[in-house]
């Protein structure tokens, strides 16, 4: 484990208690490393932004993500790293528009991994079989995980220029690694 990941879980689990907040972070996490390889960045840091974006939701839910901002000063992050995870909330919850590359594909992993993961949990080999038009398919049934926001899915894909079957595939395959 890598010094920067090692420091992001410490951070992680010290502010996240609940276990299902705690895998969606290692889902976005997962996803970020998968776009960073693919793009040449650096994977240490897309990972802990996945990671560390909704370190201050289970306490802080009313100021988050800003609530977040001292923290990850305190321990050292990085003004681009913070401005993403502010931008992963823009407009709705920060004044950070989503200005950098890491910015703009945490805010399309985010919503994303938690629909693929909730659908997953219905499967009875969990992922395995999982696929982008199931996905988009059941994204019609508002009633299905009535948290996730279909807007920001459909947003976060189109910010990237990707279509959203294969950011959606995308997904899939990095929510499946080790």
């Amino acid at each position: 484990m890598s010094e920067l990941r090692d420091k992001s879980k410490q951070l992680l689990e010290k502010y996240i208690e609940n276990e299902g907040l705690r895998n969606h972070c290692y889902h976005v996490e997962k996803c970020m490393r998968f776009y960073a390889e693919r793009l040449n960045e650096d994977t240490e840091r897309w990972g802990a932004a996945g990671m560390l974006h909704d370190l201050d939701w289970e306490k802080f839910p009313d100021t988050h993500p800003n609530t977040a901002v001292p923290i990850l000063e305190e321990n050292g992050y990085d003004r681009e790293f913070i401005d993403a995870i502010l931008g992963h909330a823009y407009p709705d919850r920060t004044d950070f528009p989503r200005e950098t590359l890491m910015a703009k594909y945490l805010f399309a992993c985010d919503e994303v991994t938690g629909f693929v993961h909730a659908y997953s949990l219905m499967k009875p080999d969990g992922l395995e079989t999982v696929q982008s038009k199931s996905i988009i398919k059941r994204m019609k049934d508002k009633a299905f995980a009535r948290n996730v926001n279909r807007d920001d899915i459909r947003k976060g894909a189109e910010e990237l220029g990707i279509e959203l079957s294969e950011h959606i595939d995308n997904i899939i395959s990095a929510m499946k690694k080790q």
